[in-house]
């Protein structure tokens, strides 16, 4: 998933004067479905391994990307970031912990483990609060606090339960946070199509190294003797499906209130959840839904404090 403290390429705070509270939402709905769908996708190349659907997601991510900045007539945009070394560094970054993350998620739905994806992107906002403070150094507010210590106690009931900890929603949520906080710091000035040409770019060598690698060996699913033409049409296809969901997003954090965004995300994982228990048949003992309970119950109080906060900065302004 690739992809704002809570959502992949959104800039806190930052919102045109058109912003309205639906002028954007198809392309919010868009951009979320999109990306709620997206274990349907990669079971379709559960054939191929986890790495080698990452390193065509990469790839053909690029392609797409310079193909429509050409198109578009926007290749110019890239200069800035090209002649920045500081944005190169941080883009460089930001594309380990996207892959990293993309690895992860893609190595979990095909594993049967869906449901664990999704419990990473439900708590991926707790994530952003800690990060806030310890990258950061901000102050959180009590309410803040109680969200955080309830989701802490989340990771606890469902990690007594299994056994474990559920290592695949704890690492999503983690690289997702800071690869959000990666893209906070450059944000404003890189926009998302942009931003993502250079991520990928910065993947493309150890991408495309690891298909011919995986060519020459025989051991990928493309380009060797008798390869599942429908299997590779797919592959190539991860190019845009990461690039579109990503440029609908973009939209509509251009047109609609971060409040509304902020309450939009969370139909992604609730997609990714239905999907896991509902057609993938996934496991969902009481542990499990006792840990979602409580992660549920932190969403609403994170949400409510986020809501009250927001009406006082509104009162402050006007006054």
């Amino acid at each position: 998933m690739s992809h704002s403290p809570t959502t992949p390429g959104a800039v806190p705070g930052r919102r045109t004067t058109d912003a309205t509270p639906t002028g954007g939402l198809p392309y919010g709905l868009g951009a979320y479905l999109m990306w709620g769908a997206f274990p349907l996708y990669f079971r379709l190349l559960e054939e191929a391994g986890a790495l080698e659907i990452v390193a065509h997601r990469a790839a053909w991510s690029l392609v797409f990307c310079v193909g429509l900045l050409a198109v578009t007539g926007a290749l110019r945009t890239l200069r800035p970031v090209l002649r920045s070394g500081r944005t190169l560094a941080v883009l460089s970054l930001g594309a380990a912990l996207v892959a990293a993350n993309w690895l992860v998620y893609v190595y979990g739905v095909n594993t049967g483990r869906t449901v664990d994806a999704a419990l990473g992107y439900f708590i991926n906002p707790l994530v952003t609060v800690l990060l806030a403070v310890v990258v950061l150094g901000e102050r959180l507010r009590p309410m803040q606090w109680v969200a955080t210590a309830i989701g802490g106690a989340a990771v606890v009931v469902i990690a007594v339960g299994y056994g474990k900890l559920p290592w695949i929603s704890l690492t999503l949520a983690a690289t997702f946070g800071l690869y959000s906080l990666v893209k906070n710091r450059v944000g404003r000035t890189v926009g998302a199509l942009a931003g993502l040409t250079v991520e990928t770019a910065a993947l493309f060598p150890l991408a495309v190294g690891y298909l011919v690698v995986l060519g020459a060996t025989g051991a990928g699913v493309v380009g060797v003797a008798g390869a599942d033409t429908r299997l590779t049409a797919l592959l190539v296809a991860s190019g845009p499906l990461t690039a579109v969901p990503l440029l609908l997003f973009g939209a509509a954090a251009r047109r609609l209130p971060l409040s509304v965004i902020g309450m939009l995300q969370y139909l992604t994982p609730a997609l990714q959840l239905a999907v896991g228990v509902a057609l993938f048949h996934e496991p969902m003992p009481p542990e499990r839904w006792a840990g979602f309970a409580l992660v549920w119950a932190a969403i609403v109080v994170l949400s409510v404090d986020g809501a009250r906060a927001e009406r006082t900065r509104r009162r402050l302004v006007r006054a």
